[in-house]
């Protein structure tokens, strides 16, 4: 139990505080006490402070609890592609609705965003000094949610009010690995299920006393300047701390079950399980596909793409370090490197808006070993306006709490519009190197012309198994990357491959919807 730094109790009656009745009890009592001598009133007043620390610090919700939704503020973690802004206004605007319909005061409704120009702030660390700042002292709560989280302000709220406002609190729906990987830096080896990081579509929170202390680490120990690779996961270990801070805290009303599901009536939160279609699917002929080959591996990636997704492709190209009529592939005359391919990289993104190939809208800049479903990615590319620039794969970021970049993770599939191409090569960007990291390199220019990389959790850098498996249950997922150890051809067939009506029946639902 904490000790209450003590207050003159009659400070407390401006205060929202369970010792307010007793306070007055006290008075009552010492108006009938005023014979008693000065030891034993000292002796008295004593004992009644004690017990009414106790009271003020203990845990029943009636005393601890928070008020209403003023007391949670809300971050949305939203991206600045017209796309996510319209989502996440569309998610402020709904919690609105619910808030006024509650007959409750309007809670801070925050758009992630919004907060600063800088590129670390949705990698969510550096932001909590800005959060501690303008709500640590009078606020309870943020709730995070993801833009397509569904949120039922009255359950939240219920949720809300079993946790002791005043302790550190870490919650949401826990994930788990089963397997350690590489997308975790193979951590908790040993066990890995033993360490529980939150599913973001759920929704998770932070209570603010946690808040504070986080935000007064990072002013006083620098953020580490280092790769943002899985955030949910990087957020936990830094909150639990090598055991200083807390686990999370599994609630059971925060899912990710179909908002209609009659699993889901208990859910404070829900998803949806569609997939992104927001008009009619993008055409074949409108994505120009470009995979990276070499020629050691002619025989081994390449038949597989065959095998698998080559057939949904209308245009698509191979390059290579050497040209083989048989697949074919081109010689873009860029010798072949061990690791990171950014000469071959620039020298697709100049094919691609030269004459060589046809005109399109959007490119998809693959690997040999990407596995990927094109018939998904049209329904998704519905979605977003090729007049823009957009970058638009899973996101990492390189130190990003000292001013560093976001970049799109190239195994899992990288998507530009042409307008992004044009403004990149514009820009004189290129390679330091012909074997520096393409996919940061693009992301250290995109950065550097004020181009933002969106996110979208359905693009994959590693194979299923390197992700928890409740996290994939809720997705329609597009890509995944690496041969290693697994069958590509039958990972394709249960996770990305829709039969040849796919399209029709993605016209259908939108249809339906409409």
């Amino acid at each position: 139990m904490q000790t209450l730094h003590r207050k003159d109790p009659r400070q407390l009656a401006g205060e929202s505080n369970p010792g307010l009745p007793y306070y007055i009890i006290f008075n009552e009592v010492k108006k009938k006490k005023k014979k008693l001598s000065s030891f034993r009133k000292i002796i008295f007043e004593a004992l009644f402070f004690n017990i009414l620390d106790i009271f003020y610090n203990m845990d029943a919700p009636q005393f601890s609890s928070i008020a209403g939704l003023r007391e949670v503020v809300f971050v949305i973690q939203s991206q600045r592609n017209s796309f996510h802004v319209q989502q996440a206004e569309r998610l402020r605007a709904d919690l609105l609705l619910q808030t006024e319909e509650l007959q409750e005061s309007p809670p801070p409704i925050l758009l992630l965003h919004t907060l600063s120009d800088s590129e670390g702030d949705w990698s969510i660390l550096p932001s909590l000094p800005y959060f501690s700042s303008h709500f640590g002292k009078n606020s309870s709560w943020i709730m995070f949610l993801e833009e397509e989280t569904n949120v039922k302000l009255e359950k939240l709220l219920t949720v809300l009010k079993k946790f002791v406002r005043r302790k550190e609190w870490f919650l949401g729906k826990p994930l788990h690995d089963d397997e350690s990987t590489i997308i975790h830096h193979y951590a908790f080896a040993e066990n890995p299920s033993s360490f529980k990081y939150p599913d973001f579509s759920a929704g998770w929170a932070l209570s603010i006393p946690l808040i504070n202390r986080l935000a007064n680490k990072v002013q006083q120990e620098p953020l580490k300047s280092d790769f943002t690779i899985d955030l949910k996961h990087e957020v936990a270990l830094y909150i639990w701390d090598e055991g200083k801070g807390p686990r999370l805290t599994a609630v059971p009303e925060l899912c990710t079950l179909p908002e209609n599901s009659p699993t889901a009536q208990h859910c404070a939160t829900a998803v949806s399980t569609h997939s992104p279609l927001c008009g009619e699917p993008v055409t074949r002929e409108d994505i120009f596909v470009a995979v990276k080959t070499c020629k050691k591996f002619h025989l081994e990636r390449v038949p597989v793409v065959k095998k698998t997704w080559e057939k949904q492709a209308s245009r698509l190209e191979y390059y290579s370090d050497h040209a083989d009529p048989s697949i074919p592939t081109i010689n873009l005359g860029v010798p072949n490197t061990d690791r990171g391919h950014c000469g071959k990289t620039f020298a697709i993104l100049s094919r691609y808006v030269s004459s060589s190939v046809p005109k399109t809208d959007w490119l998809l800049i693959v690997d040999d070993d990407t596995l990927i479903s094109l018939p998904r990615l049209q329904a998704l590319l519905s979605c977003y306006d090729p007049r823009e620039p957009v970058c638009l794969g899973e996101r990492y970021g390189y130190g990003l709490g000292q001013g560093g970049y976001s970049y799109i993770t190239g195994g899992g599939g990288m998507v530009f519009s042409r307008e992004a191409v044009l403004r990149l090569l514009a820009s004189g960007c290129k390679c330091y190197s012909n074997d520096a990291p393409d996919d940061m390199v693009v992301g250290m220019c995109l950065n550097a012309v004020q181009i933002p990389v969106t996110h979208s959790p359905l693009f994959h850098q590693a194979r299923p198994e390197d992700y928890a498996r409740d996290f994939l249950a809720h997705q329609i997922p597009i890509s995944f990357h690496k041969h290693w150890n697994i069958d590509p051809v039958a990972v394709f067939s249960k996770w990305l491959n829709d039969s040849d009506s796919s399209a029709e029946r993605l016209s259908t639902r939108l249809k339906e919807e409409l």
